[in-house]
């Protein structure tokens, strides 16, 4: 990946489109403007041009042209677009004649975002948010994805690190100037106040779990014994026949998942094999993964039948008992709520306790945190802050305390791009789309 090329993408959708949208980015957009367009544009307005293949002149198509000069453009390099008709033969006619040209190729995924990082556009956090908006499912998802491409996570980190330093810097002057009158006593006491602040910033920014949970969807697990309705409960949920429903125990032998959006927020609901000793080894199998997921699970629906013997629900974080088939029978002890998938009864009230239960866990997209990254960096930064107060509290080497600041500062950094973090860029830009 060159960064001196001029790359292109297509940054619409495939397929046949009124309007097709191409970006060019890098140090011959204006040139290639030049040679297809004839005269470029004032910066930021859009023109009808005629586009022409350079070495023929022949005309390819009339299109709306834009150009964007940098450092003020997305990427930060000099920028232009091609709005040009959707058909298959003239975009296919378009970029024959771009990746033609000297110095100019094809962007590959999530280059140009990745140019926007690097030229100081955005930071690491924000790049992230880009990416959460473009697969947002949901309107919590998109408010939340919007607020860190605004810079929410990106400005309280710095703020953090920024703190930090200035800890770092007077631990420095404690040290190397020590014996200079312009160094104040009783340095070590607002140093040991300022750690102290930034800790429980940052305590109270990871005790908010809710934004991995809205990013990623709250998983709500349906467990119960054979035939206790699990599969055609997912079903009545998901709107549309996602998995068998049959009569014979043991049916489901494997997970099922579907992701659904209520309220707003993001659930993934899970069909498992009904719980029971069994002899065959594919549904212990099925029933041993039903157990594992189940234990993760953010919420358990355990499912009671009308009829058989009563199995105790599997260990989990919360759990609803949920009685099924209530058309056959509404005489069942200590359930939550009483359904009928094959009536409709309860399920409105399912639902609107489900969104209630989502609301809780997710909140109202208030987190800081949203990605198991951000979380990691962030417990570095706690536990060599706590080491550092430690140190200096103690009375132990101040050197040491210095370099615990050091790595705190370097592990707060990482979630903005501050430091070395090429193997993440990697992972990060291969899952943007092309053109973005």
């Amino acid at each position: 990946m060159r960064s001196d090329d001029t790359i292109f993408a297509i940054a619409s959708g495939q397929g046949r489109s009124a309007v097709c949208l191409i970006r060019i980015s890098g140090t011959e957009s204006r040139s290639i403007l030049e040679m297809m367009a004839g005269k470029v544009p004032d910066p930021r307005r859009a023109v009808v041009r005629t586009l022409r293949e350079p070495a023929t002149g022949d005309p390819l198509d009339q299109a709306l042209v834009l150009w964007m000069p940098g450092p003020q453009s997305f990427t930060g390099e000099d920028q232009a677009e091609l709005h040009i008709h959707g058909g298959l033969a003239t975009r296919a006619a378009v970029l024959r004649v771009l990746g033609s040209l000297e110095n100019c190729r094809p962007a590959e995924a999530g280059e140009f975002t990745r140019r926007a990082f690097l030229n100081g556009r955005m930071d690491l956090s924000q790049v992230e948010g880009l990416a959460d908006i473009i697969d947002a499912e949901t309107e919590a998802q998109r408010r939340q994805a919007m607020l860190q491409l605004g810079g929410r996570l990106g400005d309280a980190s710095e703020g953090w690190r920024e703190r930090i330093l200035q800890v770092l810097a007077l631990l420095e002057a404690s040290l190397d100037f020590s014996d200079e009158g312009d160094v104040p006593e009783g340095l070590e006491a607002d140093i040991l106040k300022a750690i102290a602040s930034v800790h429980e910033e940052i305590r109270k920014a990871l005790a908010n779990r809710s934004g991995e949970r809205l990013r990623e969807g709250l998983t709500v697990v349906l467990a119960g014994p054979p035939n206790a309705g699990k599969s055609t409960l997912l079903n009545a949920l998901a709107q549309r026949d996602v998995a068998i429903v049959s009569p014979v125990a043991g049916t489901t032998r494997d997970l099922i998942e579907v992701h659904c959006d209520l309220g707003g927020l993001p659930v993934i609901i899970v069909d498992t094999a009904g719980l029971r000793e069994s002899g065959d080894l594919i549904e212990q199998e099925g029933v041993s993964r039903a157990r594992a997921r189940a234990q993760d699970a953010d919420l358990v629906l355990w499912l009671v039948p009308p009829e058989g013997e009563e199995t105790q629900a599997p260990s989990a974080r919360r759990v609803l008992r949920i009685g099924t088939k209530a058309d056959l029978n509404q005489n069942r002890r200590d359930c939550d709520l009483m359904i009928s998938a094959a009536s409709g009864e309860g399920l409105r009230e399912l639902i609107g306790r489900l969104e209630v239960e989502a609301g809780t866990l997710m909140g109202q997209g208030d987190a800081i945190v949203t990605r198991e990254r951000h979380r990691r960096a962030l417990e570095r930064a706690q536990s060599s802050l706590e080491r550092a107060h430690a140190m200096l509290a103690g009375r132990g080497p101040l050197e040491l305390a210095a370099e615990e600041a050091r790595l705190a500062a370097r592990a707060i950094g990482e979630i903005t791009g501050r430091v070395d973090v090429e193997d993440v860029l990697d992972r990060l830009f291969s899952s943007f789309c092309i053109g973005k």
